[in-house]
């Protein structure tokens, strides 16, 4: 839904504390707006520390002194979308959009808010909106690979009648090799495990990319995500050992190293630390394995052990943090059957 200016029901309230505040002398109101760097540096500290709640009342104050940042309601849309409240995300990621239709990124979050809608609602008329923002996004910026892979992703799931084309995403992938030909190797993968259905083919770019030794964590776990997918313990070992030779510090680390643990069935004591480590000490992101995974990967290593009581616990929380997962609700349904 598009509400331009509007302002959501949470800033009309803050709208009209400040107004009171004001009345009653505490706080003086000035002509001019004050600087609103400190304050979204604040914000992206408490979003990178998963305090997204609190990212998002730090950023309604400064949004109402700063109406026109579109820097502060990008971040409000961020901090929305990892809240799940996609309402709220795509009004203030449309707002950043208005204020600055040329940012590239703004356009690819705002595809991805109407995307996290439009899965929720199972909406066509939003689902069209997600490849137009990724579209203006990748004509915003050429270069953005992050935002031509959502443009990939998007024409290889999507059905046709909301846009979905496979041609397009062919000529996705090849736009991303000639601008990066590691982020090529991912992309050419991910169309051969989806489109193709060759699954030695999407292996072998995966394995082409790590050989590039890239110097950067992501590539590892985009291939190291695709081995667990496909129960190939050994491969996903290699992805490990590639990302922690760049940074051996990731947190994500932890959450890789005890899914290997379950499907290699190698140390589960190593395994379940790795998991509980990762559940305590990383925020639940959208851009970094779930905690309702690590919850599912915690039950399955239970299951495994014969703790059905332990599994069955795990498999509810992973449930309880995202209703969605397949695999989580056939293993629980399956051990509540066989008691």
């Amino acid at each position: 839904m598009h509400r331009g200016k509007k302002l959501s029901w949470a800033v009309s309230i803050a709208v009209l504390f400040l107004f009171q505040l004001a009345a009653s002398g505490r706080i003086v109101v000035c002509g001019s707006s004050p600087d609103a760097s400190a304050t979204l540096q604040n914000a992206i500290r408490q979003f990178n520390a998963g305090n997204y709640s609190g990212a998002v009342s730090t950023l309604q104050v400064a949004v109402i002194a700063n109406p026109n940042n579109a820097e502060l309601t990008y971040w409000l849309g961020r901090s929305y979308y990892e809240l799940r409240d996609y309402d709220n995300s795509m009004s203030n990621l449309e707002k950043s959009v208005q204020d600055d239709p040329k940012n590239s990124d703004y356009h690819m979050w705002l595809g991805r808010a109407y995307g996290g809608k439009a899965d929720r609602e199972r909406s066509f008329f939003l689902a069209k909106k997600v490849k137009k923002e990724f579209e203006d996004a990748v004509a915003a910026n050429p270069s953005n690979i992050a935002a031509r892979r959502d443009l990939e992703e998007f024409d290889i799931d999507a059905p046709w009648m909301v846009g979905g084309n496979k041609d397009e995403a062919e000529a996705q992938v090849e736009a991303i090799a000639a601008l990066d030909p590691v982020q090529g190797h991912l992309a050419r993968a991910l169309y051969y495990a989806q489109v193709t259905k060759k699954q030695d083919a999407a292996e072998n770019e995966y394995q082409q990319a790590l050989a590039a030794k890239p110097n950067k964590v992501d590539p590892y776990f985009d291939a190291a995500n695709y081995f667990v997918k496909q129960n190939r313990a050994a491969q996903l070992k290699a992805a490990i050992d590639g990302a922690s030779a760049v940074n051996p510090n990731d947190p994500r680390l932890a959450y890789y190293r005890g899914v290997y643990g379950v499907l290699s069935a190698v140390d589960p004591a190593h395994c379940e630390q790795d998991l509980k480590s990762y559940l305590a000490s990383t925020p639940d992101r959208s851009d970094w394995p779930s905690h309702a995974a690590a919850r599912e990967w915690l039950g399955r290593l239970y299951e495994a052990q014969g703790k059905r009581a332990e599994a069955a616990e795990q498999y509810r929380a992973a449930l309880q943090l995202d209703p969605s997962r397949k695999e989580t609700k056939t293993r629980l349904e399956h051990l509540e059957k066989s008691k």
